[in-house]
């Protein structure tokens, strides 16, 4: 019998982000070379068995970079998702559960978050602190908020006219303890899933917020600022800008392969149409 094709989809995407996961957590305590180690006698050296994937313009371990590198970008990443559904997820959930003018205000202000994208957020607080991945973090969660908001409260606004929300209201609980108890954790399946989606949205972001200087600063490796870096070497020595754009490929696939599994595993309405 055939493996459903979610359980592919998820089970593949679970074991990409793991590897991924479980590289940069291997990078706290070991890497091949210290990452940003120089060694100009052995500058644009090819792979080999003393530099597995070879050095970059002034001799520092692709693969020591590439594994400090996955380390900063998936904590700037999970940082920033962790400040987008902090705030967007109260929000949604506020909205959904006092409507009125309440809803309004929260809706028209994600309207306007969507009109400053993550970059141009990140440069507006680069010119009032200096870029940084704390102000790549800010970018990036201030972005993603508006996103939250909007699926935590369409999603929750599908809960509240269910009976046991109104059984709850009889009983005289109030909104707050309804939204915590009942809306939220009916919804959570679906916030799991758009934070795997944002998580790989986040890496993207922070690989084009460090290419364009405004992430993660010198000298601490991010794979955006190496794909920067080997710009110029395009040409002469494209594996520079091969390795970190596989690696940031692959670790958007195996997310957004991971999300998709989860979405077809808890929507019961996939479940039954499989």
């Amino acid at each position: 019998m055939a493996r459903p094709i979610h359980a592919v989809s998820l089970w593949l995407g679970a074991a990409i982000s793991g590897a991924m996961l479980a590289i940069a957590l291997l990078s706290l305590v070991w890497t091949p070379y210290p990452p940003t180690a120089i060694d100009i006698v052995h500058r644009l050296a090819l792979p080999s068995a003393r530099h597995w994937l070879g050095t970059d313009p002034i001799g520092r371990d692709i693969a020591s970079m590439l594994m400090a590198g996955a380390r900063n970008s998936l904590l700037v990443a999970l940082i920033a998702l962790a400040v987008g559904a902090g705030l967007g997820v109260p929000l949604g959930a506020l909205a959904a559960a006092r409507r009125g003018w309440v809803d309004e205000l929260v809706m028209r202000g994600s309207d306007l978050a969507f009109a400053f994208p993550a970059l141009l957020t990140a440069v507006m607080i680069a010119a009032l602190a200096g870029p940084g991945a704390g102000n790549a973090m800010l970018a990036i969660g201030l972005f993603a908020a508006p996103v939250f908001a909007r699926l935590t409260r369409g999603a929750a606004l599908g809960v509240w006219p269910r009976d046991f929300v109104l059984a709850a209201r009889t009983a005289g609980r109030g909104n707050t303890t309804i939204t915590l108890l009942h809306v939220l954790p009916n919804i959570a399946g679906v916030l799991i899933v758009q934070a795997t989606i944002q998580f790989a949205l986040a890496i993207l972001a922070e690989a084009g917020l460090s290419y364009v200087g405004l992430g993660t600063q010198p000298p601490q490796p991010s794979w955006g600022r190496m794909l920067a870096d080997a710009q110029t070497y395009i040409f002469t020595a494209p594996r520079l800008a091969i390795f970190p754009g596989l690696a940031i490929s692959l670790t958007v696939l195996g997310l957004n392969l991971l999300g998709d599994g989860l979405r077809d595993l808890l929507d019961p309405r996939l479940r039954r149409a499989r």
